[in-house]
C-alpha cells in the first residue's frame, strides 16, 4: 500500500498543509481529517504544499471540492502550491485552476494571505 502523510504548520495568518506520497481513495480520509480539524479551530487561511505528493486520484480531488465552501463561507481560501507537474495535469484536467489559485511556491500563496 502506498505511504501518505498530511502535516500542519502555522505561517503567519495561514496554516501550510505539507502533503506526502499518493493520495487516493485510502488514503484521502487523512486528509479530510486534518481539514476538519483546521476548520474546527476556526482556521481558514490554507496553503496546500504539493511539492512531495507524487500521485493524486479523484479521490483525493474530491477533499478538496468537499471544504472549499465552508472555508470561503468563512472568509478564507485554500491555496495550492509547489506542484510537480504531473500532480498539477490531474487538476489541470479537471477544470481546479479556475476554482483556486495555484502557485508555483509556498512562499508567494503565504505573501497573499499575510498581506491581507
Amino acid at each position: 500500500m502506498n505511504e501518505f502523510k498530511v502535516l500542519t504548520r502555522d505561517s503567519g495568518n495561514a496554516v501550510v498543509m505539507d502533503l506526502h506520497g499518493f493520495l487516493d481513495a485510502h488514503t484521502a480520509p487523512d486528509l479530510e481529517k486534518t481539514f476538519a480539524e483546521l476548520i474546527g479551530k476556526g482556521k481558514f487561511n490554507i496553503v496546500v504544499n504539493f511539492d512531495a505528493l507524487n500521485y493524486i486520484s479523484s479521490a483525493g480531488l474530491g477533499v478538496f471540492m468537499a471544504y472549499i465552501d465552508e472555508v470561503r463561507g468563512n472568509h478564507g481560501d485554500i491555496k495550492l502550491a509547489n506542484m510537480q507537474q504531473k500532480v498539477f495535469n490531474v487538476f489541470d484536467l479537471l477544470g481546479f485552476p479556475f476554482l483556486y489559485e495555484i502557485y508555483k511556491d509556498q512562499d508567494e500563496a503565504l505573501k497573499k494571505f499575510n498581506s491581507q
